[in-house]
């Protein structure tokens, strides 16, 4: 709720945008609204991000770059329920969703029907594992719970053609093994779906 610390995360994320399209990126990912503080309901929490969005939105829009909200546990807008609720009441052709598979995990979202209810929304994909336990701790792909080959399919049934980002920042000590890791197994899920047609 400090305004000053808004203020500075609209700024930077209008800085964000701006840069974006000097490098010829398509789109900014932004958190989706920090948890509300004691003093404040969720409509009052959902008011004020909205508020920064949306001035935020009108900034991507004169830039040519989507902004994409990533919904994540713990944080105003954790689930596909709540996403939806939020696209609702934003019209801009700059708002979109980055679909990061390992958050919507972690708050019981079921992956295939997410990925096909929010595909209209969708203009990227984070990608992790997630533990059995759904606790939000990244892990290479192959290496947790999440059902990579029904992930695979359910994006390939939306005819999406943009970009899936591995999104491994724990491995900070080794990440070209962990890419190398990652980008093995999602290889080979996308060859076993392949053969299975």
């Amino acid at each position: 709720p400090d305004p000053d610390r808004r203020r500075l995360r609209i700024d930077h994320t209008k800085r964000a945008l701006t840069l974006a399209r000097k490098l010829g990126a398509p789109s900014v990912t932004t958190e989706p609204g920090g948890p509300p503080a004691e003093t404040q309901s969720r409509e009052e929490a959902m008011e004020r991000f909205l508020e920064g969005l949306g001035e935020a939105l009108d900034h991507a829009e004169r830039e040519g770059v989507l902004l994409l909200v990533e919904p994540e546990p713990d944080l105003l807008i954790e689930n596909a329920e709540q996403f939806l609720e939020l696209a609702l009441r934003i019209d801009s052709p700059a708002f979109g969703l980055n679909f990061d598979i390992g958050h919507f995990f972690c708050v019981g979202d079921p992956l295939p029907e997410t990925i096909a209810r929010l595909a209209p929304y969708t203009r990227h994909y984070h990608v992790e594992d997630i533990a059995a336990d759904r606790v939000h701790k990244h892990l290479i792909p192959g290496h947790g719970a999440i059902d990579f080959p029904a992930v695979l399919r359910a994006i390939e049934r939306t005819d999406y053609e943009g970009w899936l980002t591995v999104e491994l920042y724990p491995y900070l000590d080794d990440p070209d093994a962990a890419g190398r890791k990652a980008r093995r197994f999602l290889a080979a899920s996308v060859a076993a779906n392949l053969a299975g047609q």
